[in-house]
Parts: structure tokens; sequence; C-alpha cells
């Protein structure tokens, strides 16, 4: 089949694949592999933390064979938002692993390394001189979220991509990125037109998500042509029809068709979808509005505290109907108790018959949050509620110790837009030779 191939093997870095499937994918010689390897879907741990989403063993397991293809077959291998979050300490990571797979198997790589952090001075100068927006339901920025936030990144579009890839590299591993541009990107860079590269980039972007069975753990074709593309999933036991294609175009979007970018905005009003076979589906008739300016999505989180927690159940079908009352006096008891300490305090219960019931509390202070769960846990043990013909026991605790350490927390605070002025003052990009 004529056209450019892309490849996208997975819709997350680290999630598997089947080995078939990728070997079927690259009997038909793609011309590029992307992998999307982020998200704020897990919520701000990973961008607060600098932790990486998925197992080290995962990624690196994942990642040996689209190298061995990428070098074998001179072609590019793109990953974006490196590591979950794509900061830099989670690009590093994963370039690590990727020196070490070179090492391992005796090859040379050319890597481009693009970095996405904010410098907080500059996201201050941005702020002062009116060049910074709220991005949804959020307040204006302020310089002292800026300040708290332990890490801020930058969503990029497909501008230093294209310049990575301009460098004749092996491999781009990049930051925090917009999604369809991972794939977008060397899409335009060849001449595929803007609406035909992004909506691609779309699709690709979740592997076979796009398709039925839809799963993140194996991959998709797209075949992209000036005026239209094609997409299939590598493994023959998935197909794409219109509705799967059609409803992972509204997947993710504020709108129902129009999604927008760095760039601009992909417009799919008038898309028209069309099966080809009972496989693989065509979409043509795409619109992409450019942009005039160019505005950043900035994404940060700043630290809240030490969460502790306490899982038990609750079965007495008189303390679930007396929930409403027992929330609300340790709610109270606990603020009144703990008065004058910073804290958060939250009770969840889920379930109908019974009740699976979680209390944890945040704080700065560890020891405070620990001793607030199980000042919490031992107050319902033994708290009279209405009908209880019991004296204790109102809880099974699900684990011994019954306080969890969950770990440090943190919260999103940044999601703003900022405007570029020129396109290379945002995005650090260096050239790794692995020898």
């Amino acid at each position: 089949m004529e056209g450019l191939l892309i490849f996208s093997p997975q819709g997350m870095l680290g999630y598997g694949y089947p080995s078939e499937s990728f070997e079927r994918a690259i009997s038909f010689k793609p011309a590029m592999i992307g992998v999307d390897a982020g998200s704020t879907d897990a919520g701000p741990y990973r961008l607060g933390s600098g932790k990486p989403t998925v197992s080290r063993y995962a990624v690196k397991k994942d990642l040996i064979p689209m190298i061995n293809y990428t070098k074998r077959e001179g072609v590019p291998l793109i990953i974006g938002s490196a590591g979950g979050a794509g900061t830099r300490e989670h690009v590093n990571w994963v370039l690590n692993i990727v020196w070490e797979i070179a090492k391992e198997n005796h090859i040379n790589l050319k890597c481009a390394i693009i970095y996405s952090d904010v410098n907080k001075d500059w996201l201050k100068n941005k702020l002062r001189k009116g060049l910074v927006k709220p991005l949804g339901p959020v307040g204006e920025l302020t310089e002292d979220e800026i300040d708290v936030a332990r890490n801020i990144v930058g969503v990029m579009g497909i501008a230093p991509y294209i310049e990575a890839l301009s460098k004749n590299v092996d491999i781009v591993i990049a930051g925090r990125s917009n999604d369809p541009a991972i794939f977008a990107s060397f899409a335009v860079y060849k001449g595929i037109p803007y609406e035909i590269a992004f909506h691609a980039g779309k699709i690709l972007e979740c592997g076979a998500i796009a398709s039925v069975p839809g799963t993140a753990s194996d991959g998709m074709l797209a075949w992209l042509y000036k005026d239209r593309l094609i997409v299939e999933p590598s493994n023959p036991k998935r197909v794409c029809n219109i509705l799967s294609v059609s409803a992972h175009s509204l997947y993710e979007k504020e709108h129902p068709y129009l999604l927008r970018g760095p760039e601009g905005t992909l417009n799919l009003k008038y898309a028209i979808f069309e099966e080809l076979n009972e496989r693989q589906v065509m979409v043509r008739n795409q619109i992409f509005e450019k942009s005039n300016e160019t505005w950043i999505k900035l994404e940060g989180a700043k630290y809240l505290g030490k969460r502790y927690a306490c899982i038990a159940l609750i079965t007495d079908p008189l303390m679930i109907k007396a929930e409403d009352i027992w929330k609300s006096v340790l709610e109270e008891e606990v603020n009144k108790y703990f008065g004058g300490e910073r804290f958060h305090f939250l009770i969840r219960t889920f379930g109908e018959r019974e009740k699976v019931l979680i209390l944890e509390a945040v704080s700065k202070n560890e020891e405070l949050a620990k001793a607030i769960v199980s000042w919490a846990r031992s107050f319902l043990m033994h708290y009279h509620y209405p009908g209880r013909k019991a004296t204790s026991g109102n809880l099974a605790i699900i684990y011994s110790p019954s306080e969890m350490e969950v770990g440090d927390t943190y919260a999103f605070n940044i999601h703003h837009l900022v405007k570029l002025e020129n396109q290379g003052e945002l995005f650090e990009t260096e050239i790794v030779k692995i020898n």
C-alpha cells in the first residue's frame, strides 16, 4: 500500500504488546515508530515526584524490539512525554534505559533529547507581561503558586520534534508532549498536510484503543496520504470500523469535533469515515485551522504532604443506614481534637449492601497524618450509631497495621497557557551519541 506508513506499537510505553502483532507491523516497513509514554490520567504524583508511571522492566522490554527495528531499517523512533510526566528526571530515566539497551546489544545510537521543564523566573516574567492565562475552570496563576510548584512542564507541539528530526537522529526522547504531535511531527516533516497528520496522530496515540476489541496494549498502523488516511490494527485479531475510529476521534476532547493544540485546531466536523474492508477505515475531508500565535499548555504540581490511610469494611445494615450521621460526627470530632493543626482529612465509602470505608489524612507533618487516621479509626470502631446493638467492632479492618503509609501527596496547581514569543524559548534540545 502506498502512502507514508507510521506505526504505534502500544498506547503507553510499558503497557506491553504481542510480539506477533509487532512483527506483522514491521513486515510492512513503517517509516517511523512512535510511542506515547505519559499522561495526567494518573494524577499529579508523577509530575510532582518525578517518579515514572510504569516499571523500568516493562519499558526496557517494550523498547528493545523498537530500537532493533529503528536501527536496522534506519527509521526514527519517537518517544513523547517520556517517563510519565515528561520532567527532566523522567526524560533522563528513559535515556538511561535506551543507553543500557544500546550497550548490551552493541548498537550505536544518535539520540535527540528534548526537555520541557519550565524555568520559574521565565514563567514569572511571562506572567508579569500578561502572557499567561487559565486553561479551563481554574483561577489566575500567581507567583506564589509558581514558587511552590515542585515541577512545571510545558506541553510541546510539533516544532521541537521537527527540529530534532532534522538532525538525522535515530531516537527522539521528549518531555511532556501534545499526544498527537508525537506522530504528526514526523508526518508534517515528510510533507503530509496538517489535517491528515494530526488526525492520524490522534488515532495512533493510544495504540489499538481505536479498534475492536480496543486496548492500549497493542498496536495500530496508519497510512497517510495528501488527502486521506487509512488505519488498521497491527493485530489481525482486532478490527477497525467506523464506530471505533470515529469514537476515538471524540476521545479526550473538550469539544466533539475540535481538537486544539499549539499549532492550531483540527476540525473534524465534515470528516468522512469509510470502511474499506473488515479491518481498515479510511478518513478524509478533515480541516486544520492554523493559529497565528503559539500558546503552550503548562502543567505544575505542588507538594501537600504525607498521606496515611485505613481501609475497612462495614456490614451492619444499621450502621450503613446511619452513614450520614457518623460521617458528620467523625469529621466534626477530628477537626475538634486536632484543631489548630494543618491537615486534610477525608472519609470515603463505596458500595451499597456492604460498605468499603477509606479514612485518609494528609499533612506535611507525617506523624500528624498517621495520628489522625489512627484516632479516626478507633473513634469509629466504637462509635454508638442509632440502633447499634453491639458495644465494639463496628469495622472489619482489612490490613494490619491498620494505618498504612501511602506516601507523598501532590496536587495539580498549574493548568494554564503561556504564549511563546519565539519558538525556541522554552524547549531545550540536546544531542546524545551512544557509541
